[in-house]
């Protein structure tokens, strides 16, 4: 299996992500841009220039007609994902961290950090996707507690809203009546990503404390465990096999003689049932910070570290997998 080299970011890659479709990949960088590439062939087809500080997020909505941005410089951006045209942006207290469209497309989550005595908040602004101009006036504030919130997701039919945190702790939100249903302490480290499975029924979430884990949207009921040997960045399921792929790997500075992967910064494959470790694909030289599968489950990509976007195409013998009972 061959990857794609993508070389268009000079700094460390923090989020990659496929459009509905899975023809389009978008990808942040530290760089101050977003990129939109094509997935058959890698052919970088534009950026998105305009914010002033490290990027963080991406997302697009369902007709790949519009796309968010979220960064460092304390603002989110709108998009035109056609031209590249910047039609609205929203001033936030702090950074923004995730942003994401609701299954229906009317409405943006954003969280932000929690900075210069302003508390993190989880902001839901809606989206007039016929008008250029946007409101500027939140739906919805919620207020992670009692430590901030490093992500979240829209659950089926956008009812929920989750949040982890940086304790490792998740929180389910009725985000309407801005009131928790449920909270549970998922993890014993900081929560580094959350993506939800297609129908938003459950979610699989990765961790510093080097797990990634399964859990039911509804109850937050945990389902499944994967257990790495590092800290655990990006965390993304597939849909054609019953596999997970994990994404991290350590740092230079944190790399010690005792380590048994050290400088190996691997995709690591495991069984989504079994929980066991199947696989994993090399290439990257730096740790890897977010990994995305594509929609129709025949490829994925990863962002690293080291700058790099390697994308994947999964050649037929993948598809063949049988997993030994």
């Amino acid at each position: 299996m061959i990857p794609i080299l993508l070389q268009g970011h000079t700094r460390p890659l923090t989020q990659v992500k496929y459009n509905a479709g899975g023809d389009l990949l978008m990808t942040v960088s530290k760089d101050k841009e977003a990129s939109l590439w094509y997935t058959y062939n890698g052919e970088r087809i534009g950026t998105f220039v305009g914010h002033l500080g490290a990027l963080w997020t991406i997302d697009c909505n369902k007709s790949s007609t519009l796309v968010v941005t979220g960064a460092a410089d304390n603002t989110a951006r709108l998009w035109h994902a056609e031209t590249g045209r910047m039609l609205h942006t929203w001033e936030l207290p702090t950074a923004v961290k995730r942003v994401e469209f609701s299954h229906d497309d009317r409405y943006v989550l954003m969280v932000t950090e929690e900075r210069m005595g302003h508390k993190s908040g989880i902001y839901v602004f809606a989206i007039d996707s016929s008008s250029p101009e946007q409101s500027n006036e939140p739906v919805v504030i919620l207020r992670p507690s009692p430590v901030k919130a490093t992500v979240a997701a829209w659950s089926y039919l956008d009812k929920y809203i989750v949040a982890g945190h940086e304790d490792g702790g998740l929180t389910l939100y009725d985000w309407k009546y801005e009131t928790v249903v449920h909270h549970t302490q998922a993890h014993e480290g900081t929560i580094t990503d959350m993506q939800m499975w297609k129908d938003g029924t459950y979610f699989i979430t990765s961790s510093k404390d080097k797990t990634a884990r399964l859990f039911e949207t509804k109850t937050l009921n945990p389902l499944k465990m994967y257990k790495g040997d590092t800290g655990i960045n990006s965390a993304a399921m597939t849909p054609t096999q019953e596999l997970v792929i994990l994404g991290g790997g350590q740092a230079a500075s944190e790399v010690t003689t005792t380590s048994s992967r050290q400088g190996k910064f691997e995709s690591r494959f495991y069984h989504k049932v079994f929980e066991d470790e199947v696989g994993s694909v090399r290439g990257h030289f730096g740790p890897i910070n977010t990994i995305a599968v594509s929609p129709d489950g025949k490829g994925f990509a990863s962002g690293s570290e080291d700058g790099y976007v390697r994308l994947h195409h999964f050649d037929p013998d993948y598809f063949k997998f049988k997993y030994d009972y």
